[in-house]
């Protein structure tokens, strides 16, 4: 069963959560490349007074990007959100995403991202406004409620069909919950059985094995990732084979050796040498996590690099070793080495080092 987001069918039923820190250009790109069916930009914010900053601008630029180019936009006004829409489309996006879903205070102190949950008719306004205001398909990205006494999911969802939206996203947790405890597809469950449209359930989706769980559960027509794809965004081919029931063949480590030097060659191009350098380093971390056996003391001198050459030949070093050794197919996630790393990477994640916020 494949996903129809307006015109487009997507190629996957696996697609990679926007984050703002982590899915720049050079990570949706990869991604896609791996098996991601969508990749939405980082959360870009509908006062376009301030769409020209350094961050904003890179945030803008979809040179290169596979279809459909995804724009998420944050904002608590409905015309301003409407013009941002347009803006966007002028500049390329061809499906404009709402974020309803993220937690972050300083986003939900300005009554944006999943603090718009607690205001059902604002909710119907901003989606009437955007949809009428842009010809490409719109989607929302929306949390279970604003705290577990308030789980509005399926009324709000019911306002998006209503609306026109075209595609829903759902994280399985209350922004009072942030990340923390497991997350419930119950609403997720009782949000698919009352809306029509593609419903995509996301939280806590680590492997295929979780995916096909998620999937059976909930009814959901797709998963979206997240955390999960930090060190790993060759998980995206893994689950949508799982998904599809179809064969999936496992990289070898080479190749993943060559992905990963691939990906700093990108980051280095896409925001200059200094920039680059200090970006990839988050990257570099959570490589070293999925993959190495004893990644602290590597991570610890890979930190230490200062310029693109000194990363990419320590890099080099570290991982033609780990590419030689013994057994050389990379399992598709190895849950030893995976959890060890996932509470590092939420305690990163939640923390706003790096700017990173999950929706």
């Amino acid at each position: 069963m494949s996903v129809q987001i307006g015109p487009y069918r997507l190629a996957s039923r696996a697609v990679l959560a926007p984050m703002a820190g982590v899915t720049d250009r050079p990570f949706r790109v990869l991604c896609r490349r791996l098996g991601a069916g969508l990749a939405a930009a980082e959360m870009l914010t509908s006062d376009t007074q301030l769409w020209h900053t350094p961050k904003s601008r890179r945030r803008l630029d979809h040179a290169g990007e596979p279809e459909p180019r995804v724009v998420q936009l944050a904002g608590a006004e409905p015309r301003q959100l409407a013009e941002a829409a347009r803006m966007s489309v002028e500049r390329g996006a061809q499906i404009i995403d709402l974020n309803m879903g993220c937690p972050a205070k300083k986003v939900c102190g300005k009554a944006c991202g999943s603090a718009l949950l607690r205001d059902e008719g604002l909710v119907a306004r901003i989606l009437a406004a955007v949809v009428a205001a842009v010809p490409v398909p719109v989607t929302l990205k929306i949390r279970t409620g604003w705290d577990p006494d308030r789980r509005n999911g399926v009324q709000i969802a019911r306002i998006a069909a209503d609306s026109g939206i075209q595609a829903l996203a759902v994280h399985g947790r209350t922004r009072a919950d942030f990340y923390q405890g497991e997350a419930e597809y119950h609403t997720i469950r009782a949000i698919k059985s009352a809306v029509h449209i593609p419903v995509f359930a996301n939280g806590d989706i680590r492997s295929p094995a979780d995916a096909r769980k998620v999937i059976d559960f909930t009814g959901a027509d797709a998963v979206m990732i997240g955390r999960a794809s930090f060190g790993q965004p060759w998980l995206f081919d893994a689950v949508d084979s799982v998904l599809s029931r179809r064969a999936h063949q496992p990289l070898v480590r080479a190749q993943v050796r060559d992905i990963i030097l691939a990906h700093l060659d990108s980051l280095y191009d896409f925001y200059g040498e200094e920039t680059g350098v200090r970006i990839a380093r988050k990257h570099i971390g959570w490589y070293c996590e999925r993959c190495l056996p004893a990644p602290q003391p590597i991570r610890a001198e890979l930190m230490c690099a200062t310029s693109a050459a000194g990363q990419l030949l320590l890099m080099r070093r570290y991982f033609n070793a780990w590419a030689a050794r013994p057994g050389d197919k990379l399992t598709d996630a190895a849950p030893a080495m995976f959890e060890r790393g996932t509470e590092n990477m939420r305690v990163r994640a939640t923390s706003g080092g790096g700017g990173t916020h999950v929706g």
